[in-house]
């Protein structure tokens, strides 16, 4: 009764797993080329959260006013204990289109969510009372972001901010260390190798899984909103705030939940796909795991959504259906971790009353092996050959095949952090410190990894 059961439950997840990236595979391959817009059209502000950034903030700060001369950058320092208060106020000394949103404990450190509401505040307080709420966007980017040049102009088109249903916006994210040959310069070859597999692995994923999962979410009506990257009329965020108390609330992270609210109230979101806005992949495995582990309790948090998703006219059936994949995913990585683990403990059970059942695995092991690899290696492979064709068309077809082969194994990170993130969950554990930056010899304070 037992096997039977695993097995039939293993079928169907595969299924569903097939059936998944059949969907997002085909509206990422057909997308065709966005038309950019006037940015002169919008009033922009950039919100840049902050704790202790002293070894990126600078740089973060002159690139985004060399590239986006007319946006006005909110950078708010959240208590740090670094430099990092000092690197703003020089920069907003000496330009006017800098500002410095302080914050300090005991209200500070409560979360990048209140951070953002703070900036909010902020840039309401300053704004003229006649403002036109309605073409002023709000952008976050993280303290180590980069913004694409062309990425005002990207959003500012009539398929995305130039429509007024649009109310939200969010750009392709793409890691700008993916070609370090030494992330650890202190450290030996077998440790860099491992650094950049992770690095290298990060930028797949994000080029090409998920944003082939925001293409599928573009032809639902739900694409999501990520930590970086992200635009949001201030009307809309006037309309959450007055319905919430404020913009950025609840769920940790918050981004996602964002999205949702920007739906519910009647705005739709945009993925622009021809611009980009870079970030640092994490080259450490452990900080890796606290950042997923971090975004999978975030994501499991708004799964008490999913009734007003049900109810709302703005969600139609294949928003719905969409939307409730995507929200129970966590669920159902459980439920095949569950199923692994019985599985593995009934053949060891199997193997132990009758050593024939261990003769009779290795006669058919190349048929497991064969769908292993064809049901389960294969799929990602696909990903590692569009990486290539889309992203970086200069490696080799064995590179590609080999990302391909390595995206499957990285992705097993998820049973991980998703185990982790349910644990937190029901222990109440709501609080998280920030990720140590790459260029950080340390961090005063306590970093995500120690949360």
């Amino acid at each position: 009764m037992m096997p039977s059961l695993l097995g039939s439950l293993s079928l169907v997840l595969t299924v569903m797993f097939l059936a998944y990236m059949a969907l997002i595979l085909i509206p990422y391959v057909r997308h065709r080329s966005e038309r950019p817009g006037d940015p002169a059209l919008f009033d922009w502000h950039i919100f840049v959260p902050c704790r202790d950034e002293a070894a990126v903030i600078a740089e973060t700060i002159a690139r985004q006013r060399e590239r986006f001369p007319d946006a006005h950058l909110w950078v708010i320092d959240d208590d740090s204990d670094d430099d990092t208060a000092a690197i703003i106020g020089a920069h907003v000394a000496a330009d006017p289109f800098v500002h410095l949103v302080q914050r300090r404990r005991p209200l500070a450190r409560t979360g990048k969510g209140d951070a953002l509401n703070s900036a909010y505040d902020a840039l309401d307080r300053w704004l003229a009372h006649d403002a036109d709420r309605g073409r002023i966007i709000v952008t976050v980017v993280d303290a180590d972001g980069e913004m694409a040049a062309n990425a005002l102009a990207a959003v500012a088109g009539d398929d995305c901010f130039g429509d007024p249903a649009v109310g939200a916006a969010q750009i392709t994210v793409r890691m700008k260390n993916r070609d370090d040959p030494r992330p650890y310069p202190d450290r030996g070859w077998a440790a860099n190798a491992f650094a950049r597999y992770l690095i290298r692995m990060q930028d797949l994923e994000f080029r090409t899984v998920i944003l082939a999962m925001q293409s599928l979410r573009s032809q639902t009506g739900t694409v999501g909103l990520g930590g970086n990257g992200q635009f949001t009329r201030l009307s809309v965020l006037d309309h959450i705030g007055d319905e919430y108390g404020e913009p950025w609330h609840g769920a940790r992270p918050e981004d996602y939940e964002l999205g949702l609210h920007v739906i519910l109230a009647g705005y739709e979101n945009r993925q622009v796909h021809d611009t980009h806005v870079a970030q640092e992949a994490l080259p450490s495995l452990r900080r890796l795991l606290a950042q997923r582990t971090r975004w999978s309790q975030g994501n499991i948090q708004c799964m008490k959504y999913v009734t007003d998703i049900l109810r709302s006219r703005h969600f139609d059936s294949p928003g719905v259906l969409e939307c409730r994949y995507y929200l129970f995913l966590p669920v159902l990585q459980i439920i095949g971790l569950i199923v692994i683990v019985l599985t593995v403990m009934l053949q060891g059970a199997a193997i132990a009353a009758d050593p024939a059942v261990l003769t009779r695995l290795v006669e058919h092991a190349w048929a497991f092996v064969a769908l292993g690899l064809l049901f389960g290696v294969g799929p990602f492979v696909i990903w590692g050959v569009l990486y290539r064709l889309r992203c970086e068309p200069r490696s080799t077809w064995l590179q590609a095949l080999g990302w391909g082969a390595g995206l499957f194994f990285f992705v097993q990170y998820i049973l991980i952090s998703v185990t982790r993130a349910m644990l937190r969950v029901a222990l109440g554990r709501n609080g998280w410190a920030k990720t140590r930056r790459n260029a950080e010899a340390h961090v005063t304070g306590p970093v995500a990894v120690d949360a």
